[in-house]
């Protein structure tokens, strides 16, 4: 028997054009005519039109004009609750499709301090690999909504006070690798100073700080230091701290695969290196995300061993995540 075959189609009423649907849901989200026009490159004139369209086929107000702009009234705001719900729906379910069917781009987020200081300079290495790959790096401290596919890889930052670690449900995730936190410096700093003999004297030391000043309490206290006033710029991120500290202005933390070319180089060096009082502080983890059921997608399964490979090839043995 036609499974079919007792299916009917919705009442054609029911159903409203597809683009007066389009134009209520932009005002409804974005607060007015104008915004919603300009969002669906249409004239403000024609989404007017598109509402008009839809009072009319439901026989309902559902937006009322005022001096402020278009507001939604009762039934309008009951109205988008479901339709809203709806349409995200079926864009979700597009996203999906064509993510499935076309498994040639990778679109991947991560935080800036590793995406600007140490991926792009050997993602080189992956695209000559696999040259049919179309790869999109975003450098971003916003975490990507992967659920609706704004990314297909989001690398981040997981606290060690969150550890063991479960990721939100519909996404999977790997621990990448726990690097320590380490204080540098350029040498033409340190050789201008008074030399570096225990962590209790780098508080005698400009110290570079990010948007606060957290993480050098975090790694003061790890070596049993109080410190409750600290001084010393704030500069907002990792990567401007290292510019600081290339620049001779101070001692900035950082991690070794962010800092791995300036150590290499010379520009920087660790400060406390190889001294008995500096111990190994691990604050924090990179983790690789990705939705549960495109875990083991191609492009996505490719990216990944070829990350880990390159992490563990690079990366310390005190530094490499555990199992």
């Amino acid at each position: 028997m036609n499974k079919h075959h007792d299916a009917k189609l919705p009442a054609r009423k029911s159903i409203p054009p597809f683009e007066a649907l389009r134009a209520f849901d932009a005002v409804a989200r974005l607060g007015g005519i104008r915004k919603a026009a300009q969002a669906l490159s249409r004239d403000h004139a024609v989404v007017s039109r598109h509402l008009r369209t839809l009072e009319d086929w439901t026989g309902t107000a559902l937006i009322e004009r005022t001096a402020a702009g278009a507001v939604l009234t009762e039934a309008g705001q009951r109205y988008h609750h479901q339709v809203g719900r709806a349409i995200d729906d079926i864009a979700d379910a597009t996203l999906e499709l064509l993510k499935r069917s076309q498994d040639n781009s990778l679109q991947v987020w991560c935080m800036p301090a590793l995406a600007l200081h140490w991926l792009i300079g050997h993602l080189g290495e992956f695209e000559a690999a696999h040259p049919a790959l179309d790869i999109e790096l975003r450098s971003t401290h916003e975490q990507a909504d992967l659920l609706r596919l704004e990314a297909d890889v989001d690398i981040r930052l997981v606290p060690a006070s969150e550890m063991p670690f479960q990721p939100a449900p519909g996404v999977q995730a790997v621990e990448l690798a726990r690097p320590p936190i380490i204080p540098v410096a350029s040498p033409e700093y340190l050789a201008s100073v008074a030399e570096v003999r225990s962590p209790q004297d780098l508080l005698g030391h400009e110290l570079l700080h990010e948007e606060d000043f957290d993480t050098w309490r975090i790694w003061l206290a790890a070596h049993n230091i109080t410190a409750d006033e600290l001084s010393g710029p704030r500069l907002w991120d990792g990567h401007m701290t290292l510019a600081a500290a290339r620049q001779g202005r101070g001692i900035s933390l950082t991690n070794p695969l962010v800092v791995a070319d300036d150590l290499a180089s010379g520009v920087l060096v660790e400060v406390g290196a190889g001294l008995p009082d500096f111990c190994a502080v691990h604050p924090w983890s990179y983790w690789f995300f990705a939705r549960a059921d495109r875990w083991d997608s191609p492009a996505i399964h490719r990216f990944r061993n070829w990350l880990t490979r390159t992490v563990n090839r690079e990366m310390p043995p005190r530094d490499k995540p555990a199992g």
